[in-house]
């Protein structure tokens, strides 16, 4: 293992901290900053293991949910979304390439349109597109990040499920 690999690796560990502690958010604009911040991390991991595909497509996730801070724009949305496809096409080496473009459309599509429960859902399933693409460029971090996130992402829609039944149950008793 070359040295570039090892420290890209040792970055996959600190994307895993970084992402445990993004998706136990709660509060949606936490978890936005928290993600962004997670996906520059996740970005200069990608380049260290010379995932080129992976490292735009955390760019365009770090970018996107940047703006999703600010914005819940569908056009914008659709944009980024635009962009991933183009970018994907253009420098995409094989069909395998595609898992992080998907991962981070949908990732996109969630973190603009989507909010609360729906927008976890949504997480879901770019993290099972992001668990095949760590999979397949061997990030040992960003796949035991995507398996916790996954699990973490479950836990956190129950706590958010509880939370809004509680909160019907007062209204019903008010």
């Amino acid at each position: 293992m070359s040295e570039l690999h090892f420290w890209g690796q040792v970055l996959g560990f600190v994307s895993f901290a970084i992402g445990v502690s993004t998706f136990y958010q709660k509060d949606d604009k936490r978890l936005k900053i928290m993600m962004a911040i997670f996906n520059v991390n996740h970005m200069v991991h990608y380049l260290m293991l010379g995932s080129l595909m992976s490292a735009l497509s955390s760019v365009l996730s770090a970018s996107r949910t940047t703006a999703a801070i600010f914005t819940s724009s569908k056009y914008v949305a659709y944009i980024f979304i635009f962009l991933s496809a183009v970018l994907g096409y253009l420098l995409a080496d094989s069909w395998l390439d595609v898992w992080p473009i998907l991962g981070s459309a949908i990732g996109t599509y969630s973190v603009f349109l989507l909010k609360g429960i729906a927008m976890r859902c949504g997480f879901l399933f770019g993290a099972a597109c992001w668990l095949t693409n760590n999979i397949i460029v061997g990030s040992i971090g960003g796949t035991l990040l995507e398996v916790t996130l996954i699990c973490f992402n479950l836990f956190t829609i129950y706590r958010l499920y509880l939370d809004g039944k509680a909160l019907s149950t007062q209204n019903e008793q008010g």
